[in-house]
């Protein structure tokens, strides 16, 4: 085994508009190409209108309903001070503010530890689809 090395990467998704767009195994595969072994991956979102989340990935039912609630916590139809970018814009930040924008997975035999049901998503909370830019950084032991 090498030493401990540090990598980076940045990923970009595409989203369709309000969503989730799931990068498993866009990580996964970038952790394969740097033959990541054990270690810990970071991902972060360069945006403040969308998140990144952890969740199940076996029923959409799931995604649904945590699209539903996040909808209900921060209506399109309120009156916000910020208003400028239009109807979706300030509801979108209250969303980014309640998820994640920065996730730590920890990776074992060159994978990350993930649940059975687990994937990881990139949450888009604007109505248009947008290009999101992802930085990936990878602090652990890779294969010689």
């Amino acid at each position: 085994m090498s030493d401990v090395m540090q990598a980076d990467h940045r990923l970009t998704v595409e989203t369709r508009g309000k969503g989730f767009v799931e990068i498993t195994s866009s990580l996964r595969q970038w952790l394969s190409q740097i033959g990541a072994e054990a270690g810990l991956l970071t991902v972060f979102i360069r945006h403040t209108s969308a998140s990144l989340i952890i969740q199940e990935n076996a029923d959409p039912n799931v995604r649904r309903d945590l699209l539903d609630t996040l909808e209900i916590l921060a209506p399109e139809s309120r009156d916000y001070a910020h208003s400028e970018e239009g109807p979706d814009d300030m509801p979108s930040h209250i969303k980014a503010m309640l998820n994640e924008v920065s996730l730590n997975i920890p990776v074992r035999e060159g994978d990350m530890v993930l649940g059975t049901w687990q994937g990881v998503y990139v949450l888009e909370h604007r109505t248009a689809p947008h290009r999101r830019q992802l930085a990936l950084n990878f602090l652990g032991r890779c294969q010689d």
